[in-house]
Formats: C-alpha cells, structure tokens, sequence
C-alpha cells in the first residue's frame, strides 16, 4: 500500500483525548493531527519521538493532518487503524497472502445478514469472511492484541464464529504495524475476555493469520505471517 501523498515530518509533542495529537513540524511550527487510534496506543507513544503526517485537503476537517507513524526504537510503527483494512484488501485482492491467495473476488465493508464484514472474498467454492484488526502493542518479542477492552472485538469474534457453525470460512487477521516482534498473542492482562474468546474462536475453527508489515513513510509492504501462542 504506497501512500498517495508525501508523508510530512514532525516530533511528537504529546497526544491527548484519544483523537487528537500535538506535532511539532521540522519548519518549528506546531499543529495538532488527528489520532485515528482509539486505543490506549501502550508500547507506541513516544514524547519527542519522530514521526510522519498525512496531509489532509479537506476545508471542513479541522485538523489538517492525519498521524500516519512514529519511530520507536530505530522502527517505523503504524498507528493509523484504517490503514490495515485497506492494505488487507490489496493483499488479498492482489493475492499475496499465502492461504488466503486462492480467492477470485473481494469486497470491503459487506453487509451479511446482520452483520458488516471487513472483507468478504469468495470464488467458485467457498466464502470467507474476514476481520481485520490493527497491532501495535509490543511486550518483549511478543505483538499483542488489544491495548485496551474491546467489545466491539468480542462481538466481531462471536461474528466469526455463528459463520462457521453455517459453513463459511473465517478468517481473523491481525495485521502487525511494527517490525520488532516475532510472535503473536492475545494481550490477556488487558482483556481477558477478548483472550479467552479468541481461544473458543480458534477451537471452532476460526483462523488466525497475524500478518506483520514493513511500515515506512512510503508505503506499507505485506511480510510475513507470524506464529500465535494463544
């Protein structure tokens, strides 16, 4: 996924109210960005830390920028959360995900009885839906999911699962914004219910591809699918 603009660099000053982030500009000005991440953003939050900005050219939007990454220890870390779904959807599309590189067609944002997919892909014998969450937390070599309660996550798994149980493939795809990790996990000191339902999800045939990317300022390029301990 290559970034249809060129990113603008800054300093992180401070981030605050979940949506908001105060950037210092390497011309010395000051301008706050918008923070897409919801999360508590542990292990990703740096005061005075690089990082890089999407310009937005919206008249209506008060803040002109989006907050694209930051560096942390010598690594570039994606924290933009809509980013995933639409290099998800390139991945797949373009088929670059082994094991989900079989798949003839894919749409973003489906609706499905009374559920929304992230992704919906088929081909001539099968359908798979597919959820697509966004991780940044890091604790040692560990990539972990979330960095904070998630019910939204929870449900999105009892999605997957009912699914199943009427035939459809599943597919929980955590894509890993950060190239200082080698395994995935469920952060289960921050959710545990999250924890254990991701565990019942894998049992009943739900799967789970942790794919970590190489994020840069200009572009995000698929790597390799990580193992899980769950």
């Amino acid at each position: 996924m290559k970034f249809k603009t060129s990113l603008t660099h800054g300093t992180l000053i401070k981030r605050y109210k979940r949506f908001l982030a105060d950037i210092k500009l390497d011309d010395g000005s000051e301008i706050t960005a918008h923070c897409t991440n919801s999360g508590s953003m542990k292990s990703c939050l740096e005061e005075g830390a690089e990082v890089f900005l999407s310009p937005v050219n919206d008249p209506n939007r008060k803040t002109k920028f989006t907050w694209e990454m930051i560096k942390i220890n010598g690594n570039w870390v994606g924290v933009n959360t809509s980013n995933p779904n639409k290099l998800a959807f390139e991945a797949i599309r373009d088929k670059l995900i082994t094991g989900l590189d079989m798949y003839e067609s894919v749409q973003r944002e489906v609706k499905f009885e009374e559920s929304r997919l992230d992704l919906y892909a088929t081909n001539n014998s099968e359908q798979c839906a597919i959820e697509v969450k966004n991780v940044t937390m890091k604790m040692d070599n560990y990539a972990l999911f979330p960095d904070a309660k998630t019910e939204r996550g929870l449900k999105h798994l009892n999605t997957l699962m009912r699914l199943k149980k009427e035939g459809m493939r599943t597919v929980m795809l955590y894509i890993i914004q950060r190239s200082d990790v080698n395994i995935f996990a469920p952060a289960k000191d921050i959710d545990p219910k999250y924890a254990n339902a991701l565990i019942n999800a894998h049992k009943n045939g739900v799967e789970i591809f942790p794919l970590q990317v190489k994020v840069s300022p200009t572009e995000i390029i698929v790597g390799n699918i990580l193992p899980f301990e769950l």
